[in-house]
């Protein structure tokens, strides 16, 4: 049964009349068409080409609402709604407007202005029950005016700072971000924090030396959990490597954390990838967020040696809990790893490496290498050769197996003594060997020359780069592909105004 109108009148403000509750089902804003239904970025043309208007949000907000016939009714824009579509620009449904004293849903389809100096509407018929929002939808000055965004292209962390809609012939999208800081924004952030403690203070200079710049260049951090449950696993974040990702991790608060997590989550091959990469502290400190069955699911997929050291790091009580809920290949990986100083050579070797017997021909080397699939590229530079006793024979590159006769066998052409370390080893001397004899693999044996793991050249550097440098800003990657770092272009009639790739870290 359908609800009669309630008519409510305010006194000087004109007539509303109470309709049928807010429903994002029944706004009648069509589907953007052509090719930027469900395209990619590389596909789609970006909204200002074909828009006949845009709109900075910060001109829309705080706009008196007048009725059909210019009648004031007493209210003012204080937000905008938009939904999220995938890959496509976010469509505008409607405008949360402040009238009589409460917040309330006006549909975009009943907005016949929008770019002059008030919103009008169709019709004086209004629902004046409290706005709610609903699954799916975000709020732009609540959920990302002044929030911080990521910028995909350049893998860091900017600030919000306006907003551009743009009318398309399909109807209202967010089209643009700002990441220009106005004058009053500058004072506002210099109120809130000195520039060196300001979360905010390090993107300013980046961001005012770009326009407003495409949408789909941004991930945004939106902490409305609906909303971030029904966006695309991943997202944009797919196009960030493990390292980067890291290193947002640790530039984001713990609010811009737990949000970055949710939709790394989502991949648990990038989770622990992810993980790895973390400095130790901030590593510790997220997985002890985690309960053992979670913890446990990251370190899984974990390399053995860097899941070695996520478990020393974790409180004593919590060690073995953890431990037991491992799979049985990678729990005696860790353990034997644990037993080891973790600054010793046997702290620092990892146990994928692929060692073959030594009079193996070179094709079934070859072919070996190419099944190894859960190993790390790193772990294949190098080939071992290992007699019946797994004592260490020789040591062969990729390179030379590639370019040797397929019909020779790996003893025949592989390096007989290998430079070798003992598992207590310190990093001193694991550094100089790697260094003195160009290695990018050195292997680890006991006392009966047998091969315990190996150390490879990332896990040194890692050990031997002072902490404080982990802090410099990372270089631009020069000519790196940016398909949405244009500028948009600006309304003339409102210009003036203000470590390693992914690898599969299964264990057996």
């Amino acid at each position: 049964m359908v609800p009669k109108p309630v008519t409510v009148v305010f006194p000087g403000k004109g007539t509303l009349i109470m309709t049928s509750p807010q429903d994002p089902t029944n706004t009648t804003v069509p589907e953007l068409s052509g090719s930027n239904q469900g395209s990619g970025p590389a596909h789609s043309a970006h909204p200002t080409e074909r828009a006949d208007q845009t709109l900075p949000l910060s001109q829309l907000l705080r706009r008196v609402v007048v009725g059909a016939r210019g009648e004031k009714l007493g209210g003012r824009v204080v937000d905008v709604i938009v939904r999220l579509r995938g890959t496509d620009y976010p469509r505008v449904t409607g405008l949360v407007a402040e009238l009589g004293g409460r917040r309330v849903f006006v549909p975009a389809d009943m907005v016949t202005g929008w770019n002059t100096e008030q919103v009008s509407l169709s019709t004086p018929r209004v629902d004046l029950r409290a706005f709610e929002r609903r699954e799916g939808e975000v709020l732009l000055r609540a959920d990302i005016l002044g929030h911080r965004l990521i910028d995909i292209p350049r893998a860091r962390l900017v600030r919000a700072y306006d907003l551009q809609l743009a009318r398309t012939p399909a109807g209202w999208v967010l089209a643009g971000v700002d990441t220009r800081p106005t004058s009053w924004w500058r004072s506002l952030l210099r109120l809130a924090a000195p520039d060196s403690d300001h979360p905010g203070a390090d993107d300013r200079d980046e961001a005012g030396a770009h326009g407003c710049r495409d949408w789909k260049a941004f991930e945004a951090l939106i902490g409305h959990q609906p909303t971030v449950l029904i966006r695309r696993p991943g997202g944009r974040l797919r196009r960030l490597k493990a390292p980067q990702l890291a290193d947002l991790l640790e530039q984001a608060s713990r609010e811009e954390q737990t949000e970055l997590l949710d939709q790394v989550h989502a991949d648990p091959e990038l989770e622990a990838d992810v993980f790895e990469e973390l400095d130790d502290d901030r590593q510790s400190r997220l997985l002890r967020d985690r309960s053992d069955k979670d913890v446990a699911a990251v370190l899984a997929r974990m390399r053995a040696d860097a899941a070695a050291d996520a478990i020393a790091d974790l409180p004593q009580q919590r060690r073995k809990p953890v431990l037991d809920l491992l799979p049985p290949g990678q729990r005696t990986k860790v353990t034997a790893l644990l037993g080891y100083n973790p600054t010793s050579a046997g702290g620092l070797m990892g146990l994928d490496y692929l060692a073959v017997p030594h009079d193996t021909p070179v094709a079934a080397t070859l072919e070996r290498v190419r099944t190894a699939r859960t190993l790390q590229s790193e772990a294949l530079t190098t080939i071992f050769g290992l007699d019946q006793h797994r004592r260490l024979r020789g040591a062969t590159s990729l390179v030379t197996l590639v370019q040797a006769d397929p019909r020779a066998q790996l003893q025949d052409i592989a390096d007989t003594d290998p430079v070798r370390v003992h598992p207590d080893a310190d990093l001193t001397h694991v550094t100089l060997l790697m260094t003195d004899y160009n290695l990018l693999n050195l292997p680890v044996v006991d006392d009966d020359d047998q091969l315990l793991g190996v150390i490879t050249v990332d896990d040194v550097l890692e050990s031997t780069v002072p902490r404080n440098w982990r802090r410099r800003e990372p270089t631009p990657h020069p000519g790196t592909p940016d398909d949405h770092n244009q500028a948009v272009p600006p309304d003339p009639r409102t210009a003036a105004t203000p470590r390693r790739p992914a690898a599969s870290r299964r264990q057996d």
